[in-house]
């Protein structure tokens, strides 16, 4: 797979060059004879640009006129061109479509270079896998592969697909992915994702979804779906390119109309109106908002951020407020069982209950007991008809006999009576804690310690210091909320407690009511919350199809220090933007106004147009080096 990309851009590379090249040798065969006083041969080196820059710009704009109806800005360079020959100043003509013809081969290989920083990520798939078949492995396709599948991973081997270790540990090189430099020690269980690195020893991977559904071809038409999804700046600079073209070209007959008018020789009146042509085309205004959103979205994606398009990038380049989600946002999700009390049973019986509840759900406090469960040996016993209760806890079964586990709001809901003597030592603690009942009956609970993100307090430091507003939201009790919120830095009138998911939209909606909000979840949970900010970001989304869906902005890795990175590429992004429309709409006005008023030259008129669109290219692909490809870049 890698080596048809390889040949499939060769091939296109050699392609592009072509024209550019023919339209180099007419313009120097041209030169050579005007200078060696050869009038009769110069013609025929002038001709061979004409043919070579000036037809396939012709025909292309002769498609978009009669298919879509649109004006293209190759049609004024070619009309100012032939305006040139017609007026015995084929060199001038010529130099116009070389630096036309040159600058558009460079803006296709500046634009295409973005794009490869993309597809570089399908390069980086390995074309064969080792399935273990019974006793021997044998090499097979990698896109042959099928969940269920065990595959032999060895030292240095690249992942195939996605998968889950089920023997042996070793240390993965997500940086491909996720943007992360160090290596993440993974055990028996973990999850590994396609094109990672493993580094040391032996591991046996089941695999869990097809090459087709991995997460890098999903990270692939994310992207793809997200460069063809337009940014309002580059809606705006298509919407004025097509006005803007129909009027200058307007402009320039009414400019020629007028100084035949005024006495002007025929000859001179069609020059200045095609120097006007080439002064006044927004060729720099149309290329300068797409090449800045395309070389953003390429780096953020090496760097494990993935926007949903150019608005996306836009939007969170406004935000000035963050609401944070606290379990498995801004903490590790990765909860230990801290107590369990449960009057007139074994812990291990209990457990054994609680945990054939939690079997199937995705919640962090669910992982945290079945590690608790899995450490003690004992057998899960998994229960029928198993439902979540969104923002109160999980149940089984029906009235009386139904055994349910949750937080105190599902405790009243059910009838059952908190205050009992055996709790009273739990509900004092700053830990989250489980209330586990049968019926209307309380027969246990257990309380579970979340730590913070590693990350999290510098992730948290760095927005703040950009000025925007932050807040902590989320459904635990306040006694939690505040032991976390005091570890990350976090002010207690910015940590809100014992919210259920509609508090949670409220206060979203309350911020937006005084600035753009983005809200920051796991992308499984709060989808409501995340939908109705004005930006939604999903963190960890790894492997996960549900954040990858569910929100405008994905960070792939658990590193929070992504989120201040990828607002401050937001924002330098815009910033970009905004210097190559400034850039642009100013060079234009001087070459205009030099057209009108000082007889500006029509090769000066080339040479400052097109010289003004590499320039504001080149402008946009800096951002293709931005820090966030090597993970770091999170401090304004």
């Amino acid at each position: 797979m890698a080596h048809a990309h390889t040949h499939h851009h060769a091939a296109e590379a050699e392609e592009s060059l072509i024209l550019p090249g023919l339209v180099v040798l007419g313009m120097a065969a041209g030169l050579a004879a005007h200078f060696a006083g050869r009038h009769d041969l110069d013609l025929w080196g002038y001709g061979l640009v004409y043919l070579a820059g000036g037809v396939p710009s012709a025909l292309e704009a002769l498609r978009s006129l009669l298919r879509a109806h649109i004006l293209d800005i190759d049609l004024l360079m070619v009309l100012a061109a032939l305006a040139a020959a017609v007026v015995g100043a084929p060199l001038e003509g010529a130099i116009l479509l070389t630096l036309f013809t040159l600058a558009g081969a460079l803006e296709h290989r500046a634009m295409g270079r973005a794009r490869r920083a993309l597809e570089a990520l399908m390069a980086l798939r390995p074309e064969t896998a080792l399935l273990r078949d019974g006793a021997c492995v044998r090499e097979v396709p990698a896109d042959s592969l099928q969940p269920g599948d065990v595959v032999v991973l060895r030292p240095g081997a690249r992942v195939p697909v996605d998968g889950v270790i089920v023997a042996g540990e070793g240390a993965l090189d997500e940086s491909t992915l996720t943007g992360e430099a160090e290596p993440r020690h993974k055990t028996p269980g973990a999850a590994l994702y396609e094109a990672t690195v493993n580094l040391d020893g032996v591991l046996d991977m089941a695999v869990t979804r097809a090459l087709s559904d991995s997460t890098v071809a999903r990270m692939i038409h994310l992207v793809t779906e997200a460069q063809a999804a337009r940014a309002p700046s580059e809606r705006f600079s298509a919407w004025f390119g097509q006005r803007y073209t129909v009027a200058v070209l307007a402009g320039a007959l009414a400019a020629w109309a007028v100084m035949l008018g005024w006495g002007l020789p025929p000859d001179l009146a069609l020059y200045r109106a095609a120097t006007l042509l080439v002064a006044a085309s927004p060729c720099a205004i149309v290329i300068s908002v797409p090449a800045a959103i395309l070389s953003a979205l390429s780096a953020a994606a090496r760097g494990g951020v993935l926007f949903k398009g150019g608005a996306a990038l836009e939007t969170l380049a406004e935000v000035r407020a963050f609401a944070f989600d606290k379990t498995g946002t801004l903490t590790t999700g990765r909860a230990e069982v801290a107590r369990i009390v449960a009057p007139g049973m074994a812990e291990d019986a209990f457990l054994g209950l609680v945990s054939g509840l939690e079997a199937q759900s995705e919640h962090p406090i669910a992982s945290a007991i079945r590690r608790e469960v899995a450490e003690r040996g004992l057998k899960v016993e998994e229960r029928p008809d198993v439902r979540s209760l969104p923002s109160l806890g999980i149940a089984s079964g029906q009235g009386e006999a139904m055994l349910w586990a949750g937080n105190l709001r599902l405790v009243k809901q059910m009838r059952a009576d908190p205050q009992v003597d055996w709790l009273a030592g739990l509900q004092a603690d700053d830990r989250t804690l489980i209330h586990v009942g049968q019926g209307a009956r309380l027969i246990g609970a257990l309380s579970v310690a979340d730590q913070p993100r590693a990350t999290s307090r510098d992730a948290l430091t760095a927005l703040r210091a950009t000025g925007a507003t932050l807040a902590m939201l989320t459904g635990d009790r306040e006694p939690v909320a505040q032991r976390i919120a005091a570890e990350l830095g976090l002010r207690p009138e910015e940590t809100l407690a014992d919210l259920l998911p509609e508090d949670k939209v409220a206060l979203v909606a309350e911020l937006a009511a005084k600035g753009r909000v983005a809200f920051v979840g796991d992308g499984v949970n709060d989808a409501a919350a995340l939908a109705r900010a004005d930006i939604g970001v999903a963190m960890g989304a790894a492997g996960s199809e549900v954040a990858l869906q569910a929100a405008d902005v994905a960070l792939l890795s658990e590193e929070m220090t992504q989120l201040p990175a990828a607002y401050r590429l937001a924002r330098r992004t815009r910033a970009i933007i905004r210097q190559n429309l400034a850039f642009s709409l100013g060079a234009m006005a001087v070459l205009v106004l030099g057209a009108l008023l000082w007889e500006l030259p029509l090769p000066l008129a080339v040479i400052g147009h097109e010289g003004g669109t590499v320039l504001v290219v080149l402008n946009g692909l800096r951002l293709l080096g931005d820090p966030i490809r090597r993970g770091g870049g999170a401090t304004e």
